[in-house]
């Protein structure tokens, strides 16, 4: 379960604010809440600008508050409201109080929203660089409802306003955000360089460079500026969360377990990042570390997210009743535009496992129905969040788990091939005897999570998807093994079916005969395909006479 959208790493902490001159103790304040926005400190930014708001209560120090619930992980946009409309009553021209709860809308979903700031702006007159800045970050704040393109001509005239006095590192680093939401990633790195030499903390814009590359999948500078990052200043939370984010790619859980540690350790105990860290952990598979983490802040926290999350550890621990439960209360509590379609598709997993124990022939067949419909969904929105075929094969015959390889059979090859993975996770080498040597003492759990990480790693080397195929058959979940075989015939190039002749007819004969009591016409065009393949290949010639009688 890799691939959890809900779990995908967040937004590092974007944006930052121009110092209004106040007074120089209030501008240090108001620094200080920035800085604490992020490093992934809301608690700490809660508190000083809510003691800013008491020392004076302004429209700009309620918009500070404001803004404060929109950034961390899940925003709580009931809290952003109400300090939105302080702000206004403060001073009901408050351009920035405006964009506030324009931005509120954006998140919700209301794509009007964007009209609606860019109207703002131009009432501004654009005379303030602030506004303009804040117009941008708004519409970089939600990707899926975010309008890079007018977020980069608002930036564009931010910085111009500001040349004078000395361009802000937020005010780029905020264009390079633009950037990567446009997916325009050279252009979103020119902005991180040049908020590079501005920047107090340069490990604020190392950690958005890194998560920049590993949008662009490469790995390996990803982790060099995370290196940087950490290098410059040990305690900068969202570095950690990034090299989790990292480590979780390659498995290494750890290592992502650490990584998750030293998060917690340099964030602050604000509920919503405790939120954050459940959800790493809970992609990270630490089960058991997530519970306790949500367990922990669940009745501090309002937002319905949190039914979300148990749902999703119920049905990791296979207690589909109870993930029912925890997915029924966050519909039912959620707003209707944060029903995504990932959730619709757990819904669908859940409703296959509870098929599975089902008695009831009647209720049995509508939760099938139910499962299929409700995962089309997913499928159809192209819904990456879970691998949906293979979890379904996993509910019907017992998944590949990280704990039953290690119950399974060993050698002391196995425990040393082991470590030198965890030392290079790139190292396809060792990843290769080590899948290989799982295969030689039957532990075909440890063989089939290797084999992944072989595909992860080179995912156009098709022979890792027969091997994974070939381990899932032994271990007897055949409908994972037809997913697996089939990933090998199409991910076979052309030029190179001369030489995987063999392995192609048996994983066309495999997925032939492992339809044939479900798929005749596909088992028949497969065990076709077989012969085509080898006509000498006697198991395909008797399936090929069993099912053409």
């Amino acid at each position: 379960m890799k691939d959890i959208m809900i779990m995908n790493v967040k937004k590092i902490a974007f944006g930052a604010a121009v110092v209004f001159f106040a007074g120089l103790a209030s501008a240090q304040t108001l620094q200080d809440g920035i800085n604490s926005i992020d490093s992934d400190k809301f608690a700490q930014a809660k508190t000083n600008f809510t003691d800013m708001v008491t020392k004076a209560p302004t429209a700009e120090n309620y918009f500070y508050l404001g803004n404060t619930y929109l950034k961390q992980g899940e925003p709580d946009y009931a809290k952003a409201i109400e300090s939105f409309n302080k702000g206004l009553a403060a001073d009901n021209k408050s351009y920035l109080n405006k964009i506030g709860l324009a931005t509120v809308k954006l998140g919700k979903g209301d794509k009007s929203a964007v009209a609606e700031i860019q109207k703002i702006v131009t009432d501004s007159r654009e005379k303030d660089a602030e506004v303009l800045f804040r117009a941008a970050e708004a519409l970089t704040l939600f990707e899926k409802n975010s309008a890079p393109d007018l977020a980069i001509q608002f930036l564009t005239k931010a910085i111009e306003k500001a040349e004078k006095k000395g361009v802000p590192a937020h005010y780029y680093y905020t264009l390079g955000d633009a950037y990567r939401l446009k997916r325009v990633p050279g252009d979103a790195m020119s902005a991180y360089d040049k908020a590079l030499p501005l920047a107090k903390n340069k490990a604020s814009v190392y950690t958005r460079m890194a998560t920049l590359w590993m949008a662009a999948q490469q790995w390996q500078q990803a982790k060099q500026s995370i290196d940087k990052a950490i290098g410059v200043d040990a305690t900068y939370a969202p570095a950690y969360k990034a090299l989790a984010s990292y480590d979780i790619r390659y498995q290494e859980n750890a290592k992502a377990t650490q990584d998750l540690i030293n998060y917690t350790k340099y964030a602050d105990e604000d509920p919503y990042t405790q939120l954050e860290i459940a959800k790493l952990y809970f992609t990270n598979e630490d089960y058991a570390n997530s519970k306790t983490v949500l367990d922990k802040i669940f009745d501090k926290i309002e937002d319905p997210i949190k039914f979300k999350l148990r749902a999703y550890q119920s049905y990791a621990d296979g207690n589909y009743a109870e993930a029912k439960q925890n997915m029924d209360t966050f519909v039912s509590q959620a707003e209707k535009t944060r029903i995504q379609p990932a959730d619709q598709g757990l819904q669908g997993l859940i409703a296959a496992g509870l098929a599975k124990t089902e008695t009831d022939a009647a209720k049995k067949t509508a939760l099938t129905t139910e499962a299929q419909q409700k995962i089309a969904i997913a499928k159809a929105a192209k819904d990456e969040t879970m691998k949906w075929d293979i979890e379904l094969a996993n509910i019907a015959g017992g998944g590949a788990s990280q704990a039953e390889a290690e119950k399974g059979p060993t050698t002391p090859e196995i425990e040393a091939l082991k470590k030198k993975v965890a030392a290079n996770k790139e190292d396809s080498d060792s990843l290769f005897k080590l899948a290989t040597a799982y295969q030689d003492v039957k532990n075909w759990n440890g063989a089939v999570l290797t084999w992944q990480k072989m595909s992860a790693l080179l995912p156009d080397w098709a022979p890792a998807y027969y091997s994974q195929g070939y381990s899932y058959q032994q271990a007897g979940n055949n409908d994972a093994a037809k997913l697996a075989y089939e990933k090998f015939i199409s991910t076979v190039k052309p030029a190179d079916a001369e030489a995987n002749k063999q392995t192609l007819a048996y994983a066309y004969f495999a997925v032939a005969y492992m339809n044939k009591d479900s798929d005749l016409a596909k088992a028949k065009d497969y065990v076709a395909k077989s012969l085509q393949l080898d006509p000498t290949y006697q198991d395909a010639v008797k399936l090929n006479a069993e099912i053409n009688k």
